[in-house]
């Protein structure tokens, strides 16, 4: 996803109208039904939750991490690991699960990680995570639903 689809997306939402751009798209009044206000504010627009402060933090059965937005499965419970940042962590997302964007927002430069099918916002990788990948998915719990196995 380039910046521009972003935008043209973030346009459109702002318009009360469904992004074209996802297969799961809907208009911002119908997020704000289908979503709690915290997964709204995190998935719609691109909040944080606080540290350490979701269950799915120490969610340690088998299964699977889904969008709290659309249901696609992200991540295999067997990528998880304790990153100790406060936020569930996985060094890799299924395969076509996630797209990600440049983040320039609070002054520095990250990648913002958003479901593939509905465009919400995830969280954030970093470069500092366990082999075999190196990277760090850092989600919002309230992004994620856990199915289990």
């Amino acid at each position: 996803m380039t910046r521009r689809d972003l935008l043209a997306t973030s346009a459109l939402a702002l318009l009360g109208r469904p992004a074209a751009a996802y297969e799961v798209s809907y208009t911002d009044a119908q997020w704000r039904q289908r979503l709690t206000p915290e997964q709204y504010y995190i998935l719609r627009q691109q909040g944080t939750e606080a540290p350490f402060s979701s269950p799915l933090l120490n969610e340690h059965r088998t299964g699977v991490f889904a969008c709290a937005g659309c249901a696609l499965p992200l991540f295999s419970s067997q990528t998880k690991y304790d990153s100790g940042t406060g936020w569930p962590s996985f060094y890799a997302p299924l395969p076509n699960a996630v797209l990600t964007s440049a983040d320039d927002s609070l002054g520095m430069v990250r990648t913002e990680v958003h479901c593939r099918r509905c465009g919400g916002h995830l969280g954030h990788v970093f470069p500092d995570g366990p082999p075999p990948t190196g990277l760090r998915y850092c989600m919002n719990g309230a992004a994620l639903r856990f199915i289990p196995a």
